[in-house]
């Protein structure tokens, strides 16, 4: 881990899981169990929009609270939507957004993205930002070149003095929910890519300063594996955030001190 970064971090994206009385049960038996150093691990949980209140008083306070998604309009007539402003006004300081599934499924092109970033950070939100290739992307040998397109969306949406409310997670489309994963060999081989296109895009600070997470079939079996590479600063967890392995996913961070 470069020395200028001081935590890791791990998220768990319930995303469309979990009644009320599920969510109850792993806050109340996972989650509250957890320990961890909170000076050295950042531990944020994104349950759904409904949710959020619950989880927000009972869950232990050193474990912060993310929403899923926000919109790109604010507080007006946009029904459905869940403007930055609600997410603040609601106690969460955290915000997914360019997650694969809102964009492939939902239409959160690259614009998009850029916008709902923009407008959580001027909500003062800070931002899980997800970037990641299909695995026709992938088996093209276009990778590095679809990181580098969806970086750029979002370069002109983040004020150099914003870049430490920004946390980029990477997720290989084709490791989300599939059982696949990629090797540490390839997450790490993005995640330095990542590192240095922001040392040539925005600044050396940034680039060694901004925490670059790791999404893609996240286990507890795997997580130690991961976080021992030197460019991967933690994990966005899916699944395995709803299981009592996420407590070991937690433990893995210590591989890195």
């Amino acid at each position: 881990m470069a020395e200028s970064i001081k935590k890791l971090f791990v998220g768990g994206n319930w995303k469309s899981n979990n009644t009320l009385a599920e969510s109850k049960k792993l806050v109340e038996e996972v989650l509250n169990k957890i320990e961890f150093d909170e000076n050295r691990v950042d531990v944020v949980v994104a349950p759904i929009f409904l949710q959020i209140p619950y989880v927000v008083e009972a869950v232990n306070q050193k474990i912060q609270v993310a929403a899923q998604n926000c919109s790109a309009t604010t507080l007006g007539a946009y029904t459905g939507e869940i403007a930055p402003a609600h997410i603040q006004d609601a106690k969460v300081h955290w915000v997914i957004i360019g997650h694969s599934e809102r964009r492939s499924k939902y239409g959160d092109s690259d614009e998009v993205v850029a916008k709902k970033t923009r407008n959580a950070l001027d909500s003062n939100l800070k931002v899980i930002l997800c970037i990641g290739e299909t695995l026709e992307q992938r088996e093209a040998n276009k990778t590095l070149e679809v990181i580098a397109t969806q970086l750029q969306a979002v370069k002109h949406s983040i004020k150099i003095e914003e870049w430490p409310q920004i946390v980029i997670a990477y997720e290989p489309v084709w490791a989300i929910g599939t059982g696949k994963t990629a090797s540490p060999e390839q997450a790490e081989e993005v995640h330095k890519f990542i590192r240095e296109h922001l040392a040539k895009e925005i600044s050396d600070e940034v680039s060694q300063r901004t925490r670059i997470i790791y999404g893609g079939s996240v286990t507890d079996a795997n997580a130690e594996e991961l976080i021992k590479k030197p460019n991967i600063d933690g994990f966005l967890v899916g699944g395995a955030a709803l299981k009592p392995g996420f407590t070991k996913i937690v433990d893995s961070c210590k591989a890195k001190f």
